[in-house]
C-alpha cells in the first residue's frame, strides 16, 4: 500500500512523489525453508535490515532507512537486530526511522522529502577499481 501510494504521489507530481524512483524494498522478511534461508544468507541477506530504503540525500543525511511495522492489533515487536540496524544506519549518516502503520510511514516520507537536499562539500573521490559502467555494454 505504501509503495502504491508513493507511485500515485509521483504521478500527481508532489514533492514526496519524487522519492518513488529512489525507494526500494529489502525483501528480508517472510517464511522460508531452511535451504532457501541458508542460500539467501550466503548471498548477503542480513537480519534486521530495514524494510525500505530511500536513496535521496536530504536534511544533512545520506538517505533514509525506514523500518515499517503494522499498528495494533497486528503489530509485532521491533527485533533487537532491527534496532541495531537503525542505530548503525544513523551512526553512518542515514536518517533511520521506525514507522508504525501506513499513515505514520506516509508522514515520515512527506517530512523527509520536504527537507532541503544534502549538499556535497568538496570533491568526490574517484574509484580506481571496478568496471566503468558508463561505457559497459
Amino acid at each position: 500500500m505504501l509503495i502504491r501510494w508513493l507511485f500515485a504521489e509521483q504521478q500527481r507530481g508532489t514533492e514526496v512523489g519524487q522519492a518513488y524512483a529512489h525507494t526500494y524494498h529489502v525483501p528480508n522478511g517472510g517464511q522460508r525453508n531452511k535451504k532457501t534461508a541458508a542460500d539467501l544468507k550466503q548471498q548477503g541477506v542480513k537480519a534486521g535490515v530495514s524494510d525500505l530504503v530511500v536513496k535521496v540525500a536530504r536534511g544533512g543525511w545520506h538517505g533514509l532507512y525506514l523500518e515499517f511495522k503494522a499498528t495494533p492489533p497486528h503489530h509485532a515487536a521491533t527485533a533487537v537486530s532491527q534496532r541495531e540496524w537503525l542505530a548503525l544506519a544513523e551512526e553512518e549518516g542515514y536518517c533511520a526511522v521506525l514507522a508504525r502503520g501506513l499513515e505514520e510511514a506516509k508522514e515520515v516520507l512527506r517530512e523527509y522529502m520536504s527537507w532541503p537536499a544534502t549538499e556535497i562539500l568538496g570533491d568526490r573521490q574517484a574509484m580506481e577499481n571496478g568496471t566503468e559502467w558508463r561505457k559497459a555494454k
